[in-house]
């Protein structure tokens, strides 16, 4: 029987690829909105309306994929959450209006969502954990390179076919996509064809060092869940530093057209650049994790040691670019804080497969997802206030002031390590 050696790499390239197309659909209303608005007649109070009923969809989809993912599995769990977005964003072709934008952008919401949990639940089932948080920088090295190239593509695709077609062609990624993904993803690796046997004792050995087995068969219910100050711990931390990078993901080309005029081919030259901070910075942080495990420091250790470096990278990034004078200085200091929140960002996604066995790891990946969206949307509804004028300079104090409640989360969800059942 044919094996393929390393398919646990060819998978996370799989979600990641996913992810790069995630991220180049929801960019792209954003990287087009200054001609959209010109030409339906809408304005920044309609776009923050529009990105909150998305994220509204997005906080449904985080919990329901996750449930979903656990229940059918990893590899028809990515199935259902492309297929919804990419009919999504397709749609988006015959949209008129803020309600009908509105409308598409929500089921657009529900089907991206999946693919947070799902990536999580991926790499618990196919990466040790020393090589977790690794497997999550890649995947978080997707987010990162699809919004380096959404803005080039979209504002190239724009000038030349118009914003409807644009939809159309970014819409039909994600169903080219499902062939290799139906292909590759057979099943989990303890029961794939195609994985050697070393490389599957490798995944399955190291998924749970230290512990026994009692303890990994420890399923929580919703309730017995939500009892454990570790899964309060995750959901406080992603509602408290996920709207940092979304401020940017859905702020920066209107940051860049009202701060300093750009045009939809300017915010197609410029917009990518912080991007490629976050890219590195997602590497990094895996890497870097992966790093200090091996060198013998414990899970909990290396896990809050890289958080926390993340966030004081940021700090000082958001305060400067607050001051920022020229677009190379915004992009440049930019890239900076999403190097620093990629870099902790990834380490805190992978703290559900830290705390619990993969037949929980999509829930509460979920649950956390949602909770960072419902931050996501109150920060969402406080720029177009914090902003009148012009003045970006509170939408970075914003972003500052969240850090510290980010690392407070952290330190007090107790040590990184399995949970175990309350008696």
């Amino acid at each position: 029987m044919t094996t393929i050696k390393g398919l646990r790499w060819l998978v996370i390239t799989l979600v990641a690829i996913a992810t790069i197309i995630n991220y180049i659909d929801r960019s792209a209303l954003a990287v087009m909105w200054p001609g959209i608005a010109s030409e339906l007649g809408m304005d920044k109070r309609d776009y923050a309306n529009i990105v909150t009923v998305f994220l509204i969809g997005y906080a449904v989809g985080q919990s329901l994929f996750g449930k979903l993912f656990d229940a059918l599995g990893t590899r028809i769990g990515f199935l259902l959450s492309i297929l919804v977005w990419s009919g999504a964003i397709a749609l988006h072709f015959v949209a008129r209006s803020a309600m009908s934008f509105g409308l598409f952008r929500v089921l657009l919401g529900v089907g991206e969502a999946g693919n947070w949990p799902g990536a999580t639940k991926a790499i618990a089932e196919w990466f040790p954990v020393r090589e977790r948080a690794l497997g999550q920088g890649i995947f978080g090295a997707g987010a990162s390179l699809g919004s380096v190239i959404a803005p080039p593509l979209v504002a190239f695709l724009y000038a030349y076919v118009g914003w409807k077609t644009t939809f159309l062609l970014i819409g039909s990624l994600g169903f080219l996509w499902i062939v290799p993904w139906l292909i590759v993803y057979k099943s989990g690796p303890g029961t794939h064809p195609w994985v050697g046997e070393e490389e599957r004792q490798y995944i399955l050995t190291g998924q749970r060092p230290g512990t026994a087995a009692a303890q990994d068969d420890y399923v929580p219910t919703l309730r017995q869940l939500l009892r454990h100050r570790q899964s309060w711990s995750v959901i406080a931390a992603r509602f408290f530093i996920d709207p940092v990078w979304w401020l940017f993901v859905s702020w920066l080309p209107l940051y860049l057209n009202e701060r300093f005029h750009f045009d939809v081919k300017e915010i197609g030259m410029f917009a990518w650049v912080p991007y490629v901070g976050a890219a590195v910075g997602a590497l990094s942080g895996g890497w870097f994790c992966g790093h200090l495990l091996a060198r013998g420091w414990t899970v909990n250790r290396a896990r809050k040691f890289v958080i926390g470096l993340g966030l004081v990278v940021m700090l000082p990034a958001l305060l400067f670019s607050a001051a920022a004078e020229t677009p190379l200085l915004a992009v440049l200091s930019i890239g900076v804080i999403l190097f620093g929140f990629q870099a902790a960002i990834t380490n805190i996604q992978t703290l559900p497969s830290d705390f619990f066995s993969g037949k929980t790891v999509g829930s509460l990946a979920g649950l956390s997802g949602t909770s960072a969206v419902l931050g996501v949307i109150i920060c969402m509804q406080l720029v177009p206030v914090l902003t009148t004028g012009g003045d970006y300079t509170p939408f970075f104090i914003l972003g500052a002031l969240l850090l510290p409640l980010v690392f407070l989360s952290i330190w007090l969800g107790g040590p990184v390590v399995r949970v175990q059942p309350k008696h």
